[in-house]
């Protein structure tokens, strides 16, 4: 790898063709409205994902990678001692006979074991196909299936019996290891006979434009597409992202991961970390999560936004709870103003000795439930909105929102400590482009774009050109510095019976701010208004309840309460300021439940399923119309 210096961002030219006009295709050609910002790095083209594990152990050997939980115990692990374990899990998978370009399946949740099998069998030469470990039997076997994987490393016995029980439909699959068995021990044993020489010219072999992984996509209809990252992929994402983030990703950092690895945000965090030598820890138990940053006090941490939407909730919940909750709605205003009076240039001085107070009294204990050392996040996965990207900013902690899908590697776009603009999700990565089409839709270019979707040519032609410009589906906008903003899906675009064009994500944000509420839905497609869906969230009603005297009742029962429904309309109120009179929520509906990934309406990284949704609600939505 190879940094070159640093420059000013410039403007561009959208794609052309040779007629000069705006290229695109024939149904949404771009408006010529484009921005590429400068390369921090290059890459040569032998370089692989394994060269950062065997050059840390080389140039670091003694530098901590890993701090390790084992029950109580965080036990570190060296680079030197990480890249042995690689290499000899990595003989085991060779002397199991699985070959370069073979694809080996990962079902499993967050944890350190995650991120070794993964590096040893990419050191192989092999593919990792990642598969989460709440994948229903019929998801398990697509992945398995589909890619043509000879082998699967699973987590529990639970996960293998999953897979025994698809054997009929895999009968390429030669193997299933088990961690909590001790499989992954055993593979190690018997990959002794193996020469290390073996794994030297496997790894030499890989080059940067081979393929790394294939990631499902979750899919809302039909079967998931695969998507083919390369090693140069996720190299050039990890690389260009912790260089632009050098002040957060360097040598005596760390964080503690929790988004599941089979996530591309997730994945590329673990390569980032690796290349520039940030301490990684990993849990998968979001019950013990704040116990766990507490032990493990991270410097900084990435999250998708529902996280930094529960940490608020919880810290307004708990102050609603000890009767300070005018206190907190003083301390978050204060925070709002303070992080906006920084965009334009300095708070004055009364603003400043309040915001000083509140950080005593409110924000040091946010920032504790975080660990304490906290000082940047990051955020991607859906947008985290305006509101709570500058209350976390006021309460000392600077979210840096960014944005990509997992045809992009993740990151695609991402605000950085010198260059933020609350509400964007940044500008696009260095060395990247964004243009916006004519329809509104965004799209992308650089070499953290996928190389297309695993056995399907016809997918992959719909949403990436010749060129290299990928068509996100994303619908956004794009200022004159660079800096993107989403405003939602195309396939989500509401289209009312009277023609107005609605973006339900503005209004869903607004409603998610409400302390009560914990999920909503717009819908309205084809109808004459908007409406509205929505759940209630458990904690923060019971604790309603108390404060208010109401007696013990479920959802169902509470729903009809006069004070809860008036507390609801002030939120809709407060909702429909932000868009036109048009746009605005006329009905609503509570539900009994909440949306859930067990119950197939919320995805393992908690973004909506919104189709699923308005199938299993459709009596529901067709009420509010009645």
């Amino acid at each position: 790898m190879s940094v070159t210096t640093r420059g000013e961002a410039r403007r561009v030219n959208g794609p052309t063709s040779r007629t000069g006009k705006p290229k695109g295709r024939s149904t949404s050609a771009a408006t010529g409205q484009a921005y590429t910002t400068p390369p921090l790095i290059s890459l040569r083209p032998q370089e692989n994902l394994t060269d950062i594990v065997f050059r840390n152990a080389v140039e670091a050997p003694d530098l901590v990678s890993f701090s390790r939980k084992d029950g109580a115990v965080w036990t570190d692990v060296t680079a030197r001692e990480f890249a042995d374990q690689v290499t000899a899990l990595a003989k085991g998978l060779i002397g199991a006979g699985v070959s370069p370009g073979d694809r080996v399946g990962l079902l499993s949740k967050t944890r350190y074991e995650w991120t070794l099998a993964d590096f040893a069998i990419l050191t192989a030469g092999a593919v990792t196909v990642p598969i989460y470990e709440t994948s229903a039997p019929d998801q398990v076997a697509w992945n398995l299936s589909d890619s043509e994987a000879v082998a699967v490393i699973v987590e529990t016995d639970r996960h293998a019996r999953t897979v025994e029980g698809l054997s009929h439909e895999l009968p390429g699959l030669r193997h299933v290891w088990r961690i909590e068995a001790g499989d992954l021990d055993t593979l190690t044993d018997n990959g002794a006979t193996v020469s290390d020489n073996e794994v030297t010219e496997r790894r030499a072999a890989i080059t940067g434009d081979m393929l790394a992984t294939i990631i499902y996509t979750s899919g809302t209809t039909g079967k998931p597409k695969g998507c083919e990252l390369t090693h140069g992929n996720f190299l050039y994402d990890a690389l260009t992202t912790t260089a632009a983030l050098s002040d957060v990703f360097k040598e005596g950092t760390s964080t503690l991961l929790f988004l599941p690895l089979a996530h591309v945000l997730g994945r590329v965090i673990q390569y980032s970390t690796m290349a520039s030598r940030v301490r990684l820890g990993h849990t998968a138990d979001m019950k013990d999560l704040i116990a766990d940053l507490a032990e493990f006090q991270p410097t900084f941490v990435l999250s998708v936004p529902r996280i930094f939407e529960k940490i608020y909730n919880a810290a307004k919940i708990k102050a609603d709870a000890g009767g300070k909750g005018k206190i907190f709605d003083l301390a978050e205003s204060t925070a709002v103003g303070y992080s906006e009076a920084l965009e334009r240039g300095r708070p004055n001085p009364i603003l400043t000795l309040q915001h000083l107070l509140f950080d005593k009294l409110v924000y040091s204990k946010i920032r504790h439930s975080l660990g304490g050392n906290v000082r940047y996040a990051i955020s991607g996965g859906a947008p985290l909105g305006a509101r709570l990207g500058h209350f976390f900013r006021g309460a000392g902690i600077t979210v840096l929102e960014g944005y990509g899908l997992t045809e992009t590697s993740a990151a695609a776009t991402l605000n950085l400590p010198n260059a933020i603009r609350i509400g964007t999700v940044g500008r696009p990565v260095p060395g990247a482009s964004a243009a916006i089409a004519e329809d509104g839709e965004i799209l992308l270019k650089g070499d953290h774009v996928f190389r297309g979707y695993w056995h399907n040519e016809a997918a992959t032609k719909q949403v990436l050109e010749g060129d290299g410009w990928f068509h996100s589906g994303d619908i956004g906008e794009l200022d004159k510095d660079g800096f993107v903003r989403i405003t939602g899906r195309k396939k989500e675009l509401i289209v009312t019976a009277s023609g107005k064009n609605v973006s339900p994500a503005y209004l869903e944000d607004g409603l998610r701010a409400h302390s009560l509420i914990s999920q909503c839905v717009i819908v309205g497609d084809r109808k004459p208004y908007i409406a509205a869906l929505i759940t209630l969230d458990p904690e923060a009603l019971e604790g309603w309840r108390e404060r208010n005297g109401k007696p013990a009742a479920t959802v169902a029962e509470i729903k009809q309460d006069p004070d809860l429904i008036e507390a609801i309309d002030a939120a809709i109120a407060d909702a429909n300021k932000t868009v036109s009179r048009a746009e605005g929520i006329r009905k609503y509906r509570i539900l009994d439940v909440d949306f859930t990934e067990e119950s197939g309406q919320m995805t393992p990284t908690l973004k909506l399923k919104r189709n699923v949704v308005v199938r299993d609600f459709a009596a529901e939505i067709e009420s509010l119309y009645a």
